[in-house]
């Protein structure tokens, strides 16, 4: 079982920047597919990103292509999302996930474990 936590999260102004990192324990995660996902109340969780376990390939949702950036350090056992030109519309809940799996994914549901969450709050 991996054990993930969120952290980076907090009020940002429009146009700035933040950088979420996600650190995992309680098994070795390289070589597994790790996904930051996103989700506001009474919405469901939306796809932001996800890598490949070595991070050569990675995936982004279209809301946040060209504005966010995925990355991973398997050494440190600890994935990150770049997160820059923020707009209040990128307000939300993010959590990080690990896939135990070798192929990347959009779908939530294709995901085993997840972080509790972190809040990231863009607005003046």
């Amino acid at each position: 079982q991996v054990q993930l936590v969120e952290s980076g999260g907090g009020l940002v102004q429009p146009g700035g920047s933040l950088r979420l990192s996600c650190a995992a324990s309680g098994r070795t995660f390289g070589g597994y597919v790790m996904g930051w996902f996103r989700q506001i109340p009474g919405k469901e969780r939306e796809f932001v990103a996800a890598i490949s376990g070595s991070g050569g390939m990675q995936l982004y949702g279209d809301s946040v292509k060209g504005r966010f950036t995925i990355s991973r350090d398997n050494a440190k056992n600890t994935m990150y999302l770049q997160m820059s030109s923020l707009k209040p519309e990128d307000t939300a809940v993010y959590y990080c996930a690990v896939r135990l799996s070798f192929i990347l994914s959009r779908r939530s549901s294709d995901y085993d474990s997840w972080g509790p969450g972190a809040q990231v709050t863009v607005s003046s």
